[in-house]
């Protein structure tokens, strides 16, 4: 069964975990790499399943793995051998998986919460080039190259057991297309496919998000369709699309409200967590169902979003 569908028949909301690199940096990374929050996998993995753990704690029902800049090219790219990249990979989905259930162990986490899920990250063709074109979408492969990109990553994935997929940041409608077609070759697996917008209406190679949803719509494997890695600001009216155009789940965990300068790799601005839980109280009256963080989002946004989120009822 789709586990995002399972959940949400005996709880109203499924709170998702926030950033995975921003707590990695406040324990002193250094994630400034090619391979960006991967690189801890080889370096200090016990720092993930520290996040992992503190975001279950601060009230997820899903951690997100550290699998969204780690392909196999990557890793070879630096000196690993292709056995040494898959178990890499592997490994982002046993961290996330070992940090739940030793979560879980404790009768008191179990209280009025689902068991959570492992969603394995699968980052975007331009998180792989590591050149800021998650927010553009303007590489110009064809829908067979990049499915030949995203296989075997989530071939890998999959094998290491997760419960679904976190396509995510998804910059264009041809990738898109390419990642929900090549699910087809996965029948048991299920997966959430969530764009980087920028704007009210548009992913960020200017397509409209409904004409996306619209095409999703027909992809049973295709579990949820949201945004992330977005202002904001833009969530309400992004929700408003998608839902005209599908009736799938659907899943937001926009960045702070900072805005992120992809030339200098800096962020700007500055959002409460207060802010955050009353945005994102709003974002599931608009009808979304999944919610969490994104970019520069902590366990306190988590914690704001589960203050509301644990007190509400099944069809509220």
């Amino acid at each position: 069964m789709n586990p995002i569908e399972k959940i949400l028949r005996e709880y109203p909301l499924i709170i998702l975990d926030g950033a995975l690199a921003t707590e990695l940096e406040k324990q002193d990374l250094d994630l400034n790499d090619t391979l960006w929050s991967a690189k801890v996998l080889t370096e200090k993995p016990e720092a993930i399943y520290k996040v992992h753990y503190d975001y279950f704690v601060s009230g997820a029902d899903c951690a997100i793995t550290a699998s969204y800049q780690a392909t196999i090219d990557g890793f070879q790219k630096k000196g690993f051998t292709e056995n040494e990249a898959i178990a890499l990979i592997k490994k982002s989905v046993e961290l996330a998986a070992k940090a739940r259930e030793d979560f879980w162990k404790k009768p008191i986490n179990r209280v009025n919460r689902p068991y959570p899920l492992v969603a394995a990250s699968v980052g975007p063709y331009g998180a792989y080039l590591a050149d800021g074109s998650e927010y553009r979408g303007d590489y110009k492969l064809t829908e067979k190259e990049l499915m030949d990109f995203h296989r075997p990553r989530i071939k890998t994935l999959i094998e290491a057991g997760a419960d679904i997929l976190a396509c995510e940041t998804v910059p264009s409608f041809v990738e898109a297309k390419a990642i929900a077609k090549l699910l087809n070759e996965f029948k048991s697996t299920y997966a959430w496919i969530s764009f980087s917008c920028k704007n009210n209406l548009q992913i960020s190679d200017g397509t409209e998000i409904s004409k996306c949803a619209k095409y999703l719509e027909d992809f049973d494997n295709v579990a949820a369709i949201g945004v992330n890695c977005t202002s904001p600001k833009y969530v309400t009216s992004l929700i408003g699309e998608i839902a005209k155009a599908s009736s799938k789940f659907i899943i937001v965990y926009p960045n702070s409200g900072e805005e992120y300068n992809a030339k200098s790799k800096e962020w700007h601005g500055d959002c409460s967590s207060e802010a955050y839980g009353k945005n994102a109280r709003k974002w599931y009256e608009a009808g979304a169902r999944l919610i969490g963080g994104c970019c520069r989002t902590s366990p306190e946004d988590i914690k704001a979003i589960a203050y509301w989120g644990r007190n509400l009822k099944v069809g509220s």
